[in-house]
C-alpha cells in the first residue's frame, strides 16, 4: 500500500476535531486548597532567596497566615450553604464541596495550625553555640554523625523546609476526603505522602532512628499506594468511568450510556469486588487499621514528635474522609460484601492495638497502639452506614485530633541529656516534680480511655450510638470491652507519673516557649469543651454528615 494511500486512510478515518472546551474551574470553592499550595509555593521560594537568618520567621509567618486564611475561606464556603443546599460537585466533577468535605477541611487546617506551632518550637533543646535549635536536623541531607553534620550544628543552621512539606501535605489532605474522582484521590494521597516520608527522616537527635522510620514509611507507603492504584485501575475496567457517582450507577445498574470500548468488561463482578478490595486496603493502610498498621508504631517513635503528632491527628482525619465517601458513595450498592469484611477489620483493629499497648515500654509507641485501637472505635461508626454514622465520626475525628496533637507535643518537653525521655520508666514520679505537666498529660489520657466529661467520652459514645442503631450491636460489645483494657494501660502511666518516686537522675521539664503552651492549652480546651458541652459540635456535624452525589 502506497504512503499516500495509507494517509488518505488517516485522514478519512479521523473525526473531524471540535473545538476544545475550556475547562470551567470554581476558584472560589477551591479557596482553600488554592491558598495552602500559593503558600507552599511561596515557602520554597522563601529558601531560596531569604538569607538564612530570616528564613525561619518568614515561614512562620507565610505558613499561619496561609492556615488561617484557608481556615477562613472553609468558614465562608459553610456560612455561603455549601455544606448544605448549595452542596455539589466542583472542578469539572473532580472534587466535591459539601458538608462532610468542608468540615473535614477546616478540622485538617485548625491541626495543621497547632501542629505548626510544635514544628516551630526553639526553646526546649539548650542553645547550641549560641543558637536556638528545633526539633529537626540542622542539615538533612548530611550524613548522621559526619563532620558536615557537626559543621551544620556548629553554624547553627535549621531546616526550615519544614514548613513548606507541612503545608503541601496538608494541601494533600484537603483534597483527599473531597475527592470526586478515583484519579483525584489518588494524586491527592501521593502529594501528602510524599512529604510526610521526607518529615520523618530529619529529627534532630536519633538521627539514624529517624532515617529508619522513614524508609519503613516509605517502602510500606509505596505498596499501599499500588494497590489503590491497581485498585483504581480495575474499577476502571469495571464501570468505565473514575467519576464516584457513574461507578456507583454501574453498581446499582442505573447507567444510562455504556462506553462500546468497555461493554466488554462493564459489569464485570469480579473487577468490582478485586477493584474495591485493593482501594479500601490503600485507605485502611493510611488510618493505621490493623493488619495494615505494620508501620504506625515504628514511624510514630523514630519520626521527630511534633511530625507524629501532626501526623497521626492530621492523616487520620484525611484518610477516613476519603473511606467515608469511598464506601458511602461509590460503593453503597456494595454494602452486604464490605460490611462484614469491615467488622473483621474493626473488630482485629479494637482488640489488637488495646492488648498489644499493654506491652509497650516506650510512650511513643504506646501512643501509636492506642491510635490504632481508635481507629477501630472510628470504624465502628463507619459500619453504622446511617447518617448518624457520618456525624459521629466526623465529630470524633476533630476531638480526637487535638487530644493527639496535645499529648504528643506534652511528650516533647518531658527530655533528659538524650533529648526527649520516652521510655515509661523515665516518666515516673513526673508528677511530683512538674504536677501541671503531669496532671496536662492525665487529662489527654483520660481522653483517650474515653472517660465521662472528656471529648473521648463523647466521641465515643456518639460512634457506639450510631453503631448500634445501625444494627452492629455485637461491635459495640467487643469496642466497649476494648475500651476497658485500654483505660487499664492509660491509667497505669496515671499512676506511674503520681504514685511512683521520683528517680534522682529523671528527666526535667523543658518550659516551652508560647507556641506549644498554645498547643497543649487548646489540647486541653478542646478536649473539656467537646466532653462538657458536646452538643453544639455534635449538631454542626450532623448538618455537614450528607455526601453530595
Amino acid at each position: 500500500m502506497s504512503a499516500t494511500a495509507v494517509h488518505s486512510l488517516w485522514t478519512t478515518a479521523a473525526e473531524p476535531i471540535s473545538k476544545i472546551d475550556a475547562p470551567k474551574i470554581e476558584y472560589g470553592q477551591l479557596a482553600p486548597t488554592l491558598i495552602i499550595v500559593g503558600a507552599a509555593i511561596v515557602g520554597i521560594l522563601v529558601e531560596a532567596f531569604v538569607p538564612r537568618k530570616s528564613r525561619y520567621y518568614v515561614q512562620m509567618f507565610v505558613s499561619v497566615v496561609a492556615i488561617a486564611a484557608a481556615f477562613a475561606a472553609v468558614v465562608a464556603l459553610a456560612a455561603d450553604g455549601y455544606g448544605t443546599t448549595k452542596a455539589h460537585i466542583a472542578a469539572m466533577g473532580a472534587i466535591a464541596v459539601d458538608g462532610p468535605a468542608l468540615f473535614l477541611q477546616g478540622t485538617i487546617l485548625l491541626a495543621a495550625l497547632v501542629g505548626l506551632f510544635t514544628f516551630a518550637e526553639r526553646r526546649l533543646d539548650p542553645v547550641v553555640h549560641g543558637n536556638r535549635v528545633d526539633s529537626f536536623a540542622a542539615q538533612a541531607a548530611s550524613v548522621p554523625g559526619s563532620e558536615s553534620e557537626k559543621a551544620a550544628v556548629k553554624a547553627g543552621f535549621t531546616t526550615t523546609e519544614v514548613f513548606p512539606l507541612l503545608l503541601f501535605a496538608v494541601a494533600g489532605m484537603l483534597i483527599f476526603p473531597a475527592a470526586n474522582d478515583l484519579l483525584t484521590l489518588f494524586v491527592a494521597l501521593e502529594v501528602f505522602s510524599l512529604p510526610l516520608y521526607l518529615l520523618c527522616a530529619l529529627a534532630r537527635r536519633k538521627r539514624l532512628m529517624s532515617q529508619e522510620a522513614a524508609v519503613k514509611y516509605f517502602l510500606l507507603g509505596a505498596f499501599a499506594s499500588a494497590f489503590t492504584l491497581f485498585g483504581i485501575a480495575l474499577l476502571y475496567g469495571y464501570a468505565g468511568s473514575m467519576s464516584y457517582a457513574t461507578i456507583a450507577q454501574v453498581v446499582e445498574g442505573t447507567v444510562q450510556d455504556v462506553n462500546p470500548a468497555l461493554a466488554g468488561t462493564m459489569g464485570n463482578d469480579a473487577l468490582l469486588l478485586v477493584g474495591a478490595a485493593l482501594l479500601v486496603m490503600g485507605l485502611l493502610f493510611k488510618v493505621g487499621a490493623v493488619p495494615f498498621h505494620m508501620w504506625t508504631p515504628d514511624v510514630y517513635q523514630g519520626a521527630p514528635t511534633p511530625v507524629t503528632g501532626f501526623m497521626a491527628a492530621a492523616t487520620k482525619v484525611a484518610a477516613f474522609g476519603a473511606l467515608l465517601r469511598v464506601l458511602y458513595v461509590v460503593l453503597p450498592g456494595l454494602r452486604w460484601d464490605w460490611r462484614p469484611v469491615m467488622w473483621a477489620v474493626a473488630i482485629i483493629t479494637m482488640l489488637g492495638g488495646a492488648i498489644v499497648a499493654i506491652t509497650q515500654t516506650d510512650i511513643k509507641r504506646l501512643l501509636a497502639y492506642s491510635s490504632i485501637a481508635h481507629a477501630g472505635f472510628i470504624l465502628a461508626g463507619v459500619i453504622a452506614t446511617t447518617p448518624d454514622g457520618v456525624s459521629s465520626v466526623l465529630f470524633y475525628l476533630a476531638a480526637y485530633s487535638f487530644v493527639t496533637i496535645g499529648a504528643f507535643a506534652v511528650v516533647t518537653l518531658v527530655r533528659d541529656a538524650g533529648g526527649e525521655a520516652t521510655h515509661l520508666s523515665k516518666w515516673a514520679g513526673l508528677g511530683r516534680r512538674s504536677p501541671l505537666v503531669a496532671a496536662v498529660f492525665a487529662v489527654f489520657l483520660l481522653a483517650f480511655a474515653g472517660i465521662p466529661l472528656t471529648s473521648g467520652f463523647a466521641g465515643k459514645f456518639a460512634v457506639f450510638k450510631a453503631a448500634a442503631e445501625g444494627g452492629a450491636a455485637p461491635l459495640v460489645v467487643v469496642g466497649v470491652i476494648s475500651s476497658a483494657i485500654a483505660a487499664f494501660f492509660y491509667i497505669r502511666v496515671i499512676v506511674l507519673m503520681f504514685f511512683s518516686e521520683p528517680r534522682p537522675e529523671g528527666p526535667t521539664v523543658a518550659v516551652p516557649s508560647p507556641l506549644t503552651m498554645t498547643a497543649i492549652g487548646v489540647g486541653v480546651a478542646v478536649t473539656l469543651v467537646l466532653g462538657v458541652a458536646p452538643q453544639y459540635f455534635l449538631d454542626l456535624a450532623g448538618q455537614a454528615g450528607v455526601f453530595v452525589r
